[in-house]
């Protein structure tokens, strides 16, 4: 593993988030010992208190899932790489494929990623925070879990109040991906979370069910070439449409008179 320098995955990890041992909040002490029985606690989004709870179990190596835009997401700290490795032990996820990073803001990014083409930036500020997941420079000191080849990183803003509030709780970022069994179908409620994945995890936060329920569409870039790796919740025509508008005309993201592109 890397080792997470002052401007890596460690700063990612809120100071206010610090676990208490000797207040349990009803949540399991995390983490748990081999063969030590798992008990999931499923907290709902009314609780004033379940967002602080959620906060304290992934500072502590917790992994917990939530819900998003799209579907529901299954969470660990980049601090943290044993949660990492677990959420690919929960999921049966290949070793091979890195997990997104969901972020708190647009802003947010900058602690992660760098070196933004300014149309990129562009395309991020009409399609954020929605459904559309952005594969990007990452930078130094990110997880292994997290980057792709070439030292990349696939990041999303979710519009969901929820799960905003969360990413803000632990210091703007987590390392995010579907709450399912990998193949499997994405699950869009906490019931289906709670079926698929049970007591391998640490809390579930039951925001109800997830207003998209499909998966984001994810994007990489070459050049001037936007390249679509899958399409989901945004068309592949969409996106194409407003980065050509990005990259060959002046009038800004929209079409050839000028009016904003439309949002999927």
């Amino acid at each position: 593993m890397k080792n997470l320098d002052e401007s890596g995955a460690s700063d990612l990890v809120s100071e206010d988030v610090a676990y208490d041992q000797n207040v349990h909040h009803v949540l399991p002490p995390a983490p748990l010992e081999p063969g030590d029985a798992r008990r999931l606690v499923i907290l709902d989004r009314s609780d004033p208190q379940a967002i602080t709870w959620a906060a304290e179990q992934l500072a502590a190596g917790g992994v917990i899932a939530f819900p998003t835009d799209t579907v529901y997401g299954v969470g660990a700290s980049l601090g943290r790489p044993d949660a990492l490795g677990r959420v690919y032990a929960i999921k049966g996820r290949p070793l091979d494929r890195p997990l997104p990073v969901l972020l708190a803001s647009v802003e947010a990014l900058s602690r992660v990623a760098h070196d933004l083409d300014p149309k990129v930036a562009l395309l991020l500020e009409h399609y954020w925070p929605g459904p559309l997941t952005v594969v990007v420079r990452a930078r130094e000191g990110m997880p292994d879990e997290v980057l792709g080849p070439g030292g990349t990183i696939g990041t999303r803003v979710p519009n969901h109040p929820l799960a905003i509030r969360l990413l803000e709780q632990v210091g703007g970022a987590l390392a995010v991906t579907s709450a399912n069994r990998s193949g499997a179908a994405p699950a869009c409620t906490a019931p289906e979370v709670a079926d698929a994945l049970g007591d391998a995890l640490d809390l579930l936060l039951d925001g109800g069910p997830t207003p998209g329920g499909v998966p984001s569409t994810v994007v990489a870039f070459a050049g001037d070439d936007l390249i679509i790796l899958r399409e989901g919740a945004i068309l592949g025509d969409d996106l194409t449409a407003a980065w050509s508008s990005l990259t060959h005309e002046d009038d800004g993201l929209g079409n050839a008179g000028g009016e904003a592109a439309p949002r999927s």
